[in-house]
């Protein structure tokens, strides 16, 4: 029987020694020691191939006898196998050298095999989720800064595995993968995902940033790979349900939101991508004003979607509206949603109608539970833009009779926080440098058809000025 060594340079010889006996405990403190002595770099570096070797026969021995389910002490064979896959992963630890010499050898076909195979039995025997943990973190410390070794590993495991273990129902064990696939993935690897039989990985990571948002590495993946494709987010969208949908765009806002201005963090085709599906879907909103819509959950998912649609086009616009401007359609479809907003909110109290409640009692204030809070301040947000030092804009606004309803709605609204000041912000973007802006918004003051003293009240005024209309803040001695 194998004596358990002393010296960390008798350890060769002890795991060799496995191979020509029968299991037994002292085998698993053989292992031990080597993975204990692994974690010392000096040792590690200087560790030969032939132990390497040994320890790949020994799992080889491990994984036929496991799959074939022969002789006793399977559970100890469970726990070997486990620490074979431990002093793999220490033997990685900031090791190229080692990690190469272990890919050479073949660790990463015969662990894939095991995992397979742990896989399978994942609920019917006890015992399995160790090994099936180490073995995967295997993987990962194998993969980490050695491209040769990731491209093994997905080509040997992507998708089928990756989305299986991704399914076990074990949280360290989805981790432990959602780490693996964040190690592997580059730009070629993320264009494979976008194909329609392989986008299934792509939707169960999007599920678990939706139903496990504990789980970093998912995020991580959606936020730094998935939304650098623009081939892959539409793709993902359109197979997805609006439930989600918005757990995609959260994380869109969210990553919007981290960014410097200067770095928008989304590609500009993956945001124009997202402006067609706000013009395409954005119709439904509409369908509230009746009040029975409400009740429909497909149809209320529906305009929380397009809801969160608007709420990214307005971050993205507000630091890069270049990206937009362009794009004729979404200004011409914003301008004429805002106007039936605003008219069919004016027609009948409706859930688009404004509202002055600001009380905190909770029975009183009952506009905050309505799901368009907000929605036509940010229309009106986006609308401005879209015109900021944009002239096409600035005239198709005018042509689209659009000025008037945005002055229109300079009055406080507590269905719209913030919207006069959105109006104000927009109403400059449509008047600077336009000329025939400032007439318009003049022509209307002197037939009365514009309200200016929200404006005044919100300190601003309206002055004509060598012909031209400015909007400038209220001198406080005034």
């Amino acid at each position: 029987m194998a004596a358990t060594p002393t010296n960390p340079d008798d350890i060769s010889a002890s795991i060799a020694g496995i191979l020509n006996e029968k299991h037994c405990p002292e085998h698993l403190q053989v292992l031990k020691t080597f993975t204990t002595a692994l974690r010392d770099k000096d040792y590690r570096d200087a560790v030969d191939r032939e132990a390497f070797s040994s320890l790949l026969k020994v799992l080889s021995r491990l994984s036929d006898e496991l799959q074939a389910s022969s002789g006793s002490n399977y559970s100890l064979k469970l726990q070997l196998t486990a620490e074979c896959f431990r002093a793999q992963r220490n033997s990685c630890v900031q090791s190229p050298r080692n990690q190469c010499l272990l890919r050479e050898l073949g660790f990463v076909d015969v662990c894939l095999r095991i995992l397979r195979f742990l896989h399978t039995n994942s609920k019917s025997r006890d015992g399995v989720f160790e090994p099936l943990r180490c073995g995967i973190q295997s993987l990962g410390n194998l993969a980490v800064g050695n491209q040769m070794c990731k491209d093994d590993i997905w080509r040997l495991s992507f998708p089928d595995l990756i989305v299986q273990l991704l399914n076990v129902d074990d949280e360290k064990t989805v981790s432990y993968t959602s780490m693996v696939v964040h190690t592997c993935l580059d730009e070629a690897k993320v264009e494979e995902l976008s194909e329609p039989q392989n986008i299934q990985l792509a939707l169960k990571m999007m599920e678990l940033c939706r139903t496990q948002p504990e789980l970093d590495w998912t995020v991580l993946i959606a936020t730094q790979h998935f939304l650098t494709s623009s081939a892959l987010v539409e793709n993902m969208y359109a197979a997805m349900s609006s439930c989600e949908r918005l757990t995609l765009l959260e994380l869109i806002s969210a990553q919007l939101s981290g960014e410097e201005s200067q770095n928008c963090g989304v590609p500009p085709n993956v945001t124009c991508f997202l402006a067609s599906s706000f013009q395409k879907g954005c119709g439904a909103v509409l369908t509230l004003a009746t009040g029975s819509a409400s009740s429909d959950e497909q149809v209320l998912q529906e305009v929380l979607t397009v809801i969160s649609l608007l709420d990214v086009l307005c971050e993205v616009t507000s630091h890069h509206a270049e990206f937009l401007q362009d794009q004729a359609d979404l200004l011409v479809t914003t301008v004429e949603l805002l106007k039936q907003v605003h008219t069919i909110g004016k027609a009948s109290k409706n859930i688009f109608s404004s509202a002055q409640n600001f009380s905190s009692s909770e029975e009183d204030n009952t506009s905050s539970d309505s799901p368009v809070i907000s929605f036509k301040a940010h229309l009106i947000r986006l609308i401005g833009n879209l015109c900021y030092n944009h002239t096409i804009n600035q005239n198709k606004v005018r042509e689209l009779e659009g000025i008037p309803v945005i002055l229109d709605n300079c009055n406080i609204d507590s269905n719209n926080p913030f919207i006069s000041q959105w109006s104000i912000f927009a109403i400059r973007n449509l008047l600077e440098h336009n000329q025939k802006n400032q007439e318009l918004v003049a022509s209307l003051e002197q037939r009365g058809a514009a309200d200016y003293s929200a404006l005044r009240e919100l300190g601003f005024q309206v002055e004509e000025r060598d012909g031209s209309l400015l909007l400038r803040p209220v001198r406080k001695d005034a």
